[in-house]
C-alpha cells in the first residue's frame, strides 16, 4: 500500500462533502487502521461550548466507511454505513480529535470496525462501532 497516495486519495474524496465542512483530514493509514483528525472549535459545538456528539459522530463514520472502502474493489462495490453505536466518555472544548478505525470484522458483504475518538494527548474522548454493508453497484 503506498501510504501517500492512499491518503492523497482519501482526502480528496472530501471535495464538497461534510468531512470539508468539518475540515475532516486523514492523516495516517496502515494495514489494519486508517486515522482522520477533526479541529474542535465553535464551528463543531453543541450549545454548552464543547464538542457535539454530532460531530464526533461524522468523524467515526467517515473513517470507519473509508477503512470499509479499502479493502473492496470501488470499481464493483459501495460501501455504505448500518449501523453506528458511540459513547461519549469526555468532553472537549478545543484542539484535535482523531479518529481510529480498527477492524473487528471484515467478512464479505458487512464490516464491522471500532473507531476510537482521541485527543492530542491519547485521551478518550469517545468509542465507536460501525457496521458497514458492501453491496454491488448498480
Amino acid at each position: 500500500m503506498d501510504k501517500i497516495k492512499t491518503l492523497a486519495t482519501l482526502n480528496g474524496l472530501s471535495k464538497n462533502t461534510l468531512m470539508e465542512t468539518l475540515d475532516i483530514e486523514f492523516v495516517d493509514v496502515g494495514e489494519d487502521f486508517v486515522t482522520a483528525k477533526m479541529p474542535v472549535n465553535s464551528s463543531v459545538y453543541q450549545p454548552y461550548g464543547i464538542l457535539h456528539g454530532g460531530a464526533t459522530a461524522a468523524l467515526a463514520e467517515t473513517v470507519g466507511s473509508c477503512a470499509s472502502a479499502l479493502f473492496v474493489d470501488t470499481k464493483t462495490k459501495i460501501v455504505k454505513g448500518i449501523e453506528l453505536s458511540i459513547n461519549h466518555i469526555k468532553s472537549k472544548k478545543n484542539g484535535v480529535v482523531f479518529g481510529v478505525a480498527k477492524p473487528i470484522h471484515k467478512g464479505r458483504t458487512t464490516h464491522l470496525w471500532e473507531i476510537k475518538i482521541v485527543d492530542e494527548d491519547d485521551n478518550l474522548i469517545s468509542i465507536c462501532k460501525l457496521t458497514n454493508i458492501v453491496l454491488d453497484k448498480k
